[in-house]
């Protein structure tokens, strides 16, 4: 059976209800294009507001002569804490790298114009800047300061700490191979060793034969046995001392005696200073009677001087007599 013919009217009633659901998914399609839009653009201003895009920066520039390891956007750490962000790495006429540094202003004063910066390449991990501000009394750091970076890199010691270790490798090889001079000690060692395990002992691998360390070993007997009479002998002594100090401070010893002795010499040496005593008294008694023995002697000089003169006077006169008138006796006249 043959289709009924399509005619212009019937095509014009069915257009309407078709385009009704094109035009709804096309406007679904461009809804959802404008919410996808949205959202990359929210997560876009919300990551550059995250990354602190929008917040308030003063500029740093550290100058080093190598910036190896550096890029754009790793941060500068403070104790830890990231408180900068790499902006731009350029070369400078001079030579010398210029690293700019943008520091967030709520964290610009932990930076001081005493801060130090270092760039610190380790053998893990990538390169790191530091801030060290000891003291944070000092002024703040202003912006666009430039400031030099201390730079140490601990992969520039491997070739030296290889070369070493090769070094080392290389002086234990030359001391454990077959003819070295430490093989051959220890086996001198082992030797010795094997010695001192065998009948003569240590003293044996000291004198190198049997022989000589006997006559030691008699030897040392010997000195024991001196020893021993030695300490008896020092015994003995000392039973002596202990008797003379019981004669001497014992309860009967020579100390009572002397401690006796001694008092009667001091009850003497005490009569002895009584009887000085008297003696002074006498003798100052004598000193006044010489005193005036003195006195008396003086006086009978003067008589004696009359006297003689008297006499003198009287032996003149007898001499006169016997010359005028001689007599038969004897006329010798004896003066006392």
């Amino acid at each position: 059976m043959a289709a009924p013919p399509v005619t212009p009217t019937a095509l014009e009633s069915s257009e309407p209800g078709a385009a009704r659901p094109v035009r709804n998914l096309e406007l679904k399609a461009a809804l959802l294009l404008v919410f996808t839009a949205l959202l990359v653009a929210g997560s876009v201003f919300y990551l550059l507001y995250a990354r602190g895009f929008f917040e308030p920066t003063q500029s740093l520039v550290l100058v080093t002569d190598d910036a190896e390891g550096v890029v754009v956007g790793m941060d500068m750490t403070f104790s830890g804490f990231p408180i900068g962000r790499v902006r731009r790495v350029e070369l400078a006429p001079t030579g010398n790298v210029r690293i700019v540094v943008d520091v967030p202003r709520r964290d610009a004063h932990w930076l001081r114009t005493s801060s130090v910066f270092t760039l610190v390449r380790g053998l893990v991990g990538g390169t790191a800047i530091r801030a060290f501000s000891g003291m944070l009394t000092d002024p703040p750091l202003p912006d666009g300061a430039e400031r030099p970076v201390l730079r140490g890199d601990a992969t520039a010691e491997l070739p030296r700490v290889l070369a070493t270790a090769r070094e080392v490798l290389e002086n234990i090889s030359a001391m454990t191979r077959e003819d070295a001079a430490l093989r051959q000690t220890l086996a001198n060692v082992q030797q010795l060793t094997g010695r001192a395990k065998g009948p003569g002992g240590a003293m044996g691998v000291l004198f190198g034969n049997e022989a000589d360390a006997k006559k030691l070993v008699a030897a040392l007997d010997r000195t024991n046995a001196i020893l021993a009479r030695i300490d008896r002998l020092a015994a003995r002594v000392d039973g002596m001392a202990a008797k003379a100090e019981t004669q001497v401070f014992g309860p009967q010893g020579v100390m009572d005696d002397t401690r006796a002795t001694v008092r009667e010499l001091q009850r003497l040496l005490g009569d002895a200073r009584a009887s000085l005593g008297r003696v002074d008294a006498v003798l100052v008694e004598a000193q006044g009677i010489g005193a005036n023995v003195r006195g008396a002697t003086a006086d009978l000089g003067t008589l004696r001087g009359e006297v003689d003169a008297t006499l003198r006077k009287v032996e003149g006169m007898i001499n006169e007599l016997n010359r005028k008138w001689p007599f038969a006796r004897d006329t010798e006249v004896k003066l006392p």
